[in-house]
This record gives C-alpha cells, structure tokens and sequence, in this order.
C-alpha cells in the first residue's frame, strides 16, 4: 500500500473511532459486540461516575515503612491514605478531601479483592483506614456495607473478621462455578449481552450470554469505592481498577477467558465498566499496591510477589490502570522478564495472547484517560 493510501486510511479510521459506541467498539476490536441492557443504557449521568472529579489525575504515595518484615503498619498507612487524598482532591485536610464524594446518607459500598491472597489482596489496614475516612465525612457504620463476589473466598480471606462494628458485608455467590447462572443475589434489570457462551452452552440462551449485576451494586448502595490490589493477571494482563469491577460485580464471568486462546477480557471488561449502574456509582479507586504481584496472577506465587509499599488514588480508573500496569512492567523488566504484553506463555502464566487493551479500549469508551501526556500523575514520598 502507498504511504499516501496509509495516511487516508488512518486518517478515515481515526474518525470512525471518535464516533465509535459500546457494541461497535468491542466489534472493532475484533470481538463480539456487547450489548448494554436497555434501561440501565437510559440511567442519568453522575458528575461523580467514571472519569469522575479528577480524570487524568493519578496519585502515589510511598512509605518504605508501610510494610515492615512483611507486616502491613497501620499508622504509615493511615498517613498515606491522608495525604493520597488530599493530594487527589486539592483539598485543605483529608475530611475535606472525603466530603468531595460522601456525606451522610449515602450508602457506600466497598468492593475488595481477596483473589491472590493472603500474599497479595485489599488489605485490613488499608480498609479499616477507608472505612475511617468515610466515618469522618459523616457516612455512618450501618451505612457501609464491604463486598465481594463469593462468600466463601471473602470469608477464606478473613475479611469479616477485621471489620469494625456496625460494618455490614454483602456478597452475590456462594461461591465460583463455571456457568454463575444463580440469579438470587443478581438484577435481571442490569445486564451486559455479549455473545460469547462457554464451550457447550446454546448461544440462544440468554441467561449464557449475559452477565447481570449484583444487586449489591444495583440495589443495596449509592456509592462505591474499589480497592483493587497492583496484580498481574494471565488473561487480562493485569488486574486491576477496570478488572475488579468487571469481574466482581457481574455473573457469568468464566466465559470471557474459559481456555488458554478463548481470551475476549479485552473487550468483556470496558463493556461491563461502561454499564451505567456501575460507572456512574463508582466514584474512588484507590489501589493497594503495599505488597504486589508481577508474574502468574491473579493468584499469587511467593516468588513472583514484591513489597512495592505504594496506594494509588484517581477517579479515573484507566488513568489509574494505565500507571499500575507500568509499575508492573518495570519490575518485570528490572527481573529479567518481557513486559506483559509481550510476554509468551510459561508454566505460571498459560494464556497465549494476554490482553492488556482492555485499558485503552475503556479509555476509547470514555471511561478515563488513556493517553499518558494528558496524565497528571502526583507522586508522593512520605518518611517517618
């Protein structure tokens, strides 16, 4: 082809993406076009919902003691989680900082990872010092309610143990299974159809090809914060802000990566985040990257786990994923390894093709800033 023919076929793809929606998106990227379901496509945009307040602005604290002979401080903590607030929202003091997303009244839900512990997952002090600064901007205890998917890996991880009295928790399965068709804690209301099924399931099927919302999400809370962990991922490349919602607030989830080469996560995991009753009511993500994952996630191998001692804060999660897969590229490089796009299969990690794009597809989608010149990343060290 001609370098002139080049540039007029860029030029014509450039403004055919500009106008691109959901389903013609994921077609584009040479997976099956997802479809929203109709009402949630109707819900009123939220000032607060994805990019949110601040899109674009990404901040890291460091504190080398945050983690001491691999035990999470809390007070170290504590700071960290002060300042990466006050830092992301310009504010004078971290209750200012929290008042900008919460106030009495609202119900705040608080999606944890328990997925690659109990080396590498959301961790107490981070949630206890969370659920303190909701405390201060004046959301009451029996208004926040912590979740996750399964009940029987968030009780695996101890995660009701630590939770402060009057703290409620919520969950949407029992407990994984390959076809997640179990409706009673999921809203026939919310749904993302995307025809892909598992190997053996009738595509006709509805209940095969969508995956619906946890009522937790649709139903229980007004506000959500996501607290995902810095992790590596064989599939998706990595998991992260984007990956901790698609896959924890949604059934049916196994389809999206169910063999080594039926891998769609790139296209799955924007086209879920895009569904309004999840991107509108997910106003805070804050990453706990203390101790972190780099190679054969999401479940964590001693080996391949490294104390980065770092939270991130945004309101834009493909900003915020945008730096943690870096991170994670870094130290996979300073280690020897290909970065993750790159990176062919091995014993630890089987997927033929990872898929990374799923964060530039979600910043194709609106759903933050993909491009890293147009990022404002505030990075903060903290001593004593």
């Amino acid at each position: 082809m001609a370098l002139g023919h080049r540039c007029t076929r860029r030029a014509w793809l450039g403004k055919l993406a500009a106008g691109l929606t959901v389903p013609t998106l994921a077609r584009a990227a040479a997976a099956p076009a997802p479809v929203l379901s109709p009402n949630s496509a109707k819900a009123t945009r939220s000032k607060l919902g994805m990019p949110g307040l601040h899109p674009g602005r990404v901040v890291s604290v460091t504190h080398p003691a945050s983690i001491v002979e691999g035990k999470f401080q809390v007070d170290p903590i504590r700071r960290m989680l002060d300042e990466g607030m006050i830092e992301l929202t310009d504010a004078d003091d971290a209750t200012q900082a929290w008042r900008q997303f919460f106030e009495k009244g609202d119900v705040v839900g608080i999606k944890l990872t328990p997925v690659g512990g109990p080396l590498v997952q959301s961790s107490v002090e981070v949630v206890q010092g969370i659920i303190a600064g909701l405390e201060s901007a004046g959301v009451r205890r029996q208004d926040i309610v912590v979740y996750d998917r399964y009940r029987n890996e968030f009780l695996k991880a101890g995660f009701d143990e630590w939770l402060p009295a009057g703290v409620r928790w919520a969950f949407a399965s029992e407990g994984y299974d390959d076809l997640q068709q179990d409706m009673k804690r999921y809203d026939p209301n919310h749904y993302m159809d995307m025809a892909v099924v598992l190997p053996g399931q009738d595509l006709a099927n509805p209940a095969a090809r969508r995956s619906y919302v946890a009522q937790f999400i649709s139903q229980d809370v007004n506000k959500l914060i996501n607290v995902p962990a810095l992790k590596d991922h064989q599939s998706a490349g990595v998991t992260l802000a984007l990956k901790n919602l698609s896959h924890g607030l949604v059934n049916n989830v196994s389809r999206t990566h169910s063999s080594s080469t039926l891998n769609v996560c790139g296209s799955f995991i924007p086209a879920v985040v895009s569904l309004p009753v999840i991107r509108d009511k997910t106003v805070l993500h804050i990453l706990d990257g203390i101790r972190a994952l780099y190679h054969g996630g999401p479940f964590a191998r001693p080996q391949f786990v490294w104390e980065h001692r770092t939270l991130y804060f945004a309101t834009d999660p493909v900003a915020l994923d945008r730096i943690g897969w870096k991170e994670i590229d870094r130290k996979r490089v300073s280690v020897g390894m290909k970065p993750i796009a790159e990176a062919k299969p091995d014993e630890f990690s089987t997927f033929l093709n990872r898929q990374p794009e799923h964060v530039e597809i979600a910043g194709a989608l609106g759903l933050g800033m993909w491009d890293e010149r147009r990022i404002d990343l505030r990075a903060r060290s903290l001593q004593g």
